[in-house]
């Protein structure tokens, strides 16, 4: 029996225009590109550091 992943809901609240490049990019990667889009992703360390880099942009959510 697998354990249960686990999973956060990543929602954009704020605009990327006059951020950083990098700041953009991060959004991109974690699949959001336009204001309140959302995904749930997989709460690994990677996509917390990228949560980290654009947390003033994005509302997250914890899913069990």
């Amino acid at each position: 029996m697998m354990a249960a992943e686990k999973k956060v809901r990543v929602t954009q609240v704020g605009s990327p225009i006059r951020r950083q490049a990098d700041q953009r990019a991060t959004l991109v990667g974690l699949g959001l590109n336009k204001m309140h889009r959302t995904r749930e992703l997989e709460d690994t360390p990677a996509v917390r550091g990228m949560i980290r880099k654009v947390r003033h942009l994005v509302r997250v959510e914890e899913i069990e």
